[in-house]
């Protein structure tokens, strides 16, 4: 397993600083929010791209991709903005045309900085609004997946589809329900990935649930259930990965807080120290 950390554990610092800092830790990986960076992936150029990709190469760190893709990180402050008005299954077809094109853009924008998978987690730019039918939603963004994942494949990356818990969703909030999905859209790029934060929430048992549908697992997040690194509260760490290791997981599992304190350096050196001993 390869251990990476989120960009959004170190607001203010640039994402050289970050690569440098990660890589010198001992993080294989770092994972990019955009809105850590830039306000909206469009606004940056090839090069800058390129820069970012060449920067990460020299620190000696990979990219796993890129999560918070339509909305910040709830508690997290933000140092950019998200574009505004993205909404996965708004009634407006318009609505959903600019949410599929900016997905594309993070798409491409996830190939060309070397990253791996793009997350789908957005909880609050997904819900299916009231007086729309479920089916329709789900039916319109199986569509949309299932062509984003076309161009995935292009970049030689994943789109992955994040169950996140049902206070913040309502829509996917189990593994059963993300891979429902991944099977429905039927495309090899097109995967889910698991957070143990939200599946504990929802009550999922998750090490039989990675068992159960490990074969379209793509990315682990780890978070604790006090929203801080894996090991700073009371979910149970190593029979998660003791069914990672069953199903020969290979990926990355990616440290994501939503509680900076009391540091992102203390975050940053304490969750590696607890991968390290659990995640071996």
């Amino acid at each position: 397993m390869k251990y990476g950390i989120c960009s959004d554990t170190f607001p203010g610092w640039e994402l050289k600083e970050i690569f440098s800092y990660a890589a010198g830790l001992g993080y294989h990986a770092v994972e990019l929010a955009p809105y850590s960076f830039c306000n909206s992936v469009a606004d940056v150029p090839l090069e800058d791209r390129k820069k970012i990709k060449k920067s990460a190469a020299e620190a000696g760190i990979e990219i796993t991709g890129l999560h918070a893709l339509f909305t910040p990180i709830p508690g997290l402050k933000p140092n950019f903005a998200c574009p505004p008005g993205l909404q996965l299954n708004s009634p407006d077809p318009n609505v959903r045309l600019k949410t599929k094109e900016y997905l594309s853009e993070l798409i491409r924008f996830c190939g060309t900085v070397g990253g791996r998978n793009v997350v789908l987690g957005s909880a609050s730019a997904r819900n299916v609004p009231a007086g729309m039918d479920y089916d329709d939603a789900w039916a319109s963004a199986r569509d949309i997946f299932r062509e984003c994942s076309e161009l995935a494949g292009k970049f030689e990356s994943n789109l992955c589809i994040e169950p996140i818990h049902a206070p913040l969703t309502n829509f996917i909030n189990t593994p059963e329900e993300a891979v429902k999905m991944v099977e429905d859209v039927g495309h090899p790029n097109f995967r889910w990935i698991l957070d143990t934060f939200a599946m504990n929430l929802q009550g999922v048992d998750i090490p039989e649930s990675i068992k159960e549908y490990g074969h379209s697992l793509a990315h682990v997040h780890l978070n604790d259930d006090n929203k801080s690194w894996p090991g700073s509260g009371s979910i149970d760490f190593r029979s998660i990965a003791s069914a990672l290791k069953s199903i020969d997981y290979g990926g990355y599992v990616s440290v994501e807080v939503f509680d900076l304190s009391p540091s992102p350096e203390t975050i940053a050196t304490e969750a590696l120290k607890y991968l390290r001993a659990v995640f071996v």
